[in-house]
C-alpha cells in the first residue's frame, strides 16, 4: 500500500493534481475537504472536538486502507489548527501496517494563488475563495506548520499543468 501525500499552500492545486495522478495510477483520492465536511457538520471548525474527530478520522482511514491494501493519494493544506504531530502520525500508522508513505510538494508563487482562490472547484468545496479573507488568513499565521517533510519531489505549479505534475509524481514514485 501506497499513501502519495500532498501538501502545499492553498490553491497550489493539491486536488487538481491528485485527480489527474489518480487517473495516472489507478489510486483512490482522499483529501481532507471530505473529512472537514463531515466533521464541520456537527462540530464548529476549529475547535478542539473538531480537530480531534477529524485528525482521527483520516488516521483510521489510512489504517483500513494499509489493512486492505488499498493505496491512497492524500491531500493536505500544511494550516495550523491541525496538530504539528499529524504528519509523523500518519508516517507511524502507515509504516507499521506495512504501508510506505510518500511525500510529494507543490509549490506556487502568491501572486498566482490570488488568481486561482476564484476558481469554481475552490467554491464546490467550501475552501477560501475571497483574496482579502486569504490574506487575513495569512497574516494570522493561519497556514502557518513548523515540520513539513522532505518531498520525493517538488513542483511549482505555475509552471506546469496539472497533469504534467501528476506525471512527475508518478515517475518519483516508481524510483
Amino acid at each position: 500500500m501506497q499513501l502519495v501525500f500532498i501538501y502545499g499552500p492553498t490553491a497550489s492545486g493539491k486536488l487538481t493534481v491528485g485527480r489527474e495522478l489518480a487517473k495516472l495510477r489507478g489510486y483512490k483520492l482522499f483529501h481532507r475537504h471530505i473529512v472537514e465536511d463531515m466533521a464541520a457538520t456537527v462540530l464548529p471548525f476549529g475547535t478542539e472536538h473538531f480537530n480531534r474527530v477529524r485528525e482521527h478520522t483520516m488516521l483510521n482511514v489510512f489504517r483500513e486502507a494499509v489493512d486492505r491494501n488499498t493505496s491512497l493519494i492524500f491531500t493536505f493544506l500544511p494550516e495550523r489548527t491541525i496538530k504539528e504531530s499529524f504528519i509523523s502520525h500518519t508516517c507511524v500508522v502507515v509504516d507499521r501496517l506495512g504501508g510506505q508513505v510518500a511525500f510529494a510538494e507543490l509549490t506556487c508563487p502568491n501572486d498566482v494563488i490570488e488568481s486561482r482562490l476564484g476558481n469554481a472547484d475552490r467554491r464546490a468545496w467550501g475552501k477560501v475563495t475571497d483574496v482579502a479573507r486569504y490574506r487575513e488568513l495569512t497574516a494570522k499565521g493561519a497556514f502557518g506548520y513548523h515540520y513539513l517533510p522532505i518531498p520525493r519531489v517538488r513542483i511549482d505549479t505555475s509552471r506546469v499543468s496539472a497533469v504534467d505534475a501528476a506525471k512527475q509524481i508518478d515517475r518519483s514514485l516508481d524510483g
